[in-house]
């Protein structure tokens, strides 16, 4: 029997839909009215997609709007891709290609710029022609080890950190978050109901919701410029504390107010370690530290994965560190980004048009993915032999005008 790909999703289908979706997840195979609930209220069915086997479905995927940082702060539309997943019984069957050549030629149809998504495993998604676009890594800091003053009692720079709850949050958080983006390529937007859901107002069925520490940093003229979310164990042993903190968000839009905040933590009373959560790899925080060592990589991985739909516009959002031109031909198996393009670039912007000149760069659209919000190199992607130099020194150029000052950073799962 053929395997048919419902799109948009009826209601009636999200029940066997979000079946499918825990059993592809290796999560057990049943779900709850309420959980079926909150997923409507979350969802757009019309970007949704289901594989049916008769009445079981065996493949899903979905889609939503987002908003993404480039490089310089300029925001980009973006279709952002999540719960994809296919049954291990119709696996290599076709069922993803389907899915996602409909959902890409739907968001270039509807003007999206660009497709994220944060790759599970990492050989798939390149055939699509996404590329890895943002890394992230992970510290376990040894509290005892870390040379934290033992007399630091707040900040020296006039400002203060205080506690706060969830209604707090809710009510300064999306203000500060929206600062954050203006100044970080990489972050994506977080919607009203993300902001509910990482508060406790709606917690998901069957994950009891465990309140975290919320910490604010305000700078000496009483603006927020940080907001802290952590959680923290109760260990001992014996009467020795062995306890620890856990970020589950850290958002700082100065350098004055993320020291003050990873300071605050190093602080606490009984904490022996810490856990940073997923940071970018450049963080501040081994360095922090009066012993970097005292900061263990446990985590450094890809994470934002892009792919470019309108390679103009994708190219003119984003500003560069140096003047130049640029031909790039980009191959596209999808036929839906694909051609040569003419860029000439500055610190004051860029235009970026189809053109017939001899091409300096050659390289498939996923590699543009990788280069767009300046993390990776274009020497190091000529080296691997992905990206093919038509012209000395083109690579050498790409570098120049490419490469950020800081690595992009996207916080969030989704």
């Amino acid at each position: 029997m053929a395997i048919e790909i419902r799109t948009p999703l009826a209601d009636s289908d999200l029940s066997s839909w979000s079946r499918g979706l825990s059993a592809g997840f290796l999560r057990p195979p049943t779900v709850s009215k309420e959980e079926v609930e909150l997923r409507r209220s979350q969802v757009d069915l019309d970007r949704v997609q289901g594989g049916y086997d008769g009445e079981r479905c065996v493949a899903t995927f979905r889609s939503f709007a987002q908003r993404l940082t480039a490089v310089g702060g300029a925001e980009v539309p973006a279709d952002a891709i999540s719960n994809v997943t296919v049954s291990p019984t119709h696996r290599r069957r076709g069922l993803l290609s389907r899915m996602m050549d409909h959902d890409l030629r739907a968001a270039k149809e509807r003007g999206e710029v660009v497709a994220s998504l944060i790759a599970a495993e990492y050989p798939i998604y390149g055939r699509y022609g996404f590329g890895p676009a943002t890394w992230v890594t992970e510290w376990r800091v040894d509290v005892a080890r870390a040379g934290q003053d033992p007399r630091y009692s707040g900040p020296a720079d006039g400002g203060r950190v205080d506690f706060a709850d969830g209604e707090e949050v809710r009510e300064l958080g999306p203000a500060l978050h929206q600062r954050l983006r203006a100044g970080t390529h990489g972050v994506i937007d977080r919607s009203a109901i993300w902001w509910r859901v990482n508060t406790g107002l709606h917690p998901s069925p069957g994950h009891p919701w465990t309140e975290p520490f919320y910490a604010v940093y305000r700078s000496a003229d009483g603006t927020v410029d940080g907001l802290l979310v952590y959680t923290a164990d109760d260990r001992w042993e014996g009467k020795r504390a062995q306890n620890t903190a856990t970020v589950r968000d850290l958002i700082a839009v100065t350098p004055a107010a993320e020291r003050a905040l990873w300071h605050f933590l190093l602080s606490v009373d009984w904490i022996t370690y810490v856990n940073s959560g997923l940071r970018a790899p450049d963080d501040l925080l081994p360095l922090l530290l009066g012993d970097p060592r005292a900061a263990q990589v446990t985590t450094c991985a890809d994470f934002l994965w892009l792919r470019p739909l309108d390679v103009p516009r994708l190219l003119t959002a984003r500003t560069y560190r140096a003047e130049g031109s640029l031909v790039l031909d980009l191959r596209d198996r999808a036929g839906l980004a694909g051609g040569r393009f003419a860029l000439e670039a500055g610190p004051d912007g860029a235009e970026c048009a189809p053109t017939t000149r001899t091409a300096d760069l050659t390289m498939d659209i996923a590699e543009l993915g990788t280069l767009w919000l300046g993390d990776e190199s274009a020497v190091r992607l000529a080296a691997l032999g992905r990206v093919t130099e038509e012209r000395a020194g083109a690579a050498a150029l790409a570098e120049r005008l490419l490469r950020a000052a800081r690595r992009p950073w996207c916080p969030d799962i989704f």
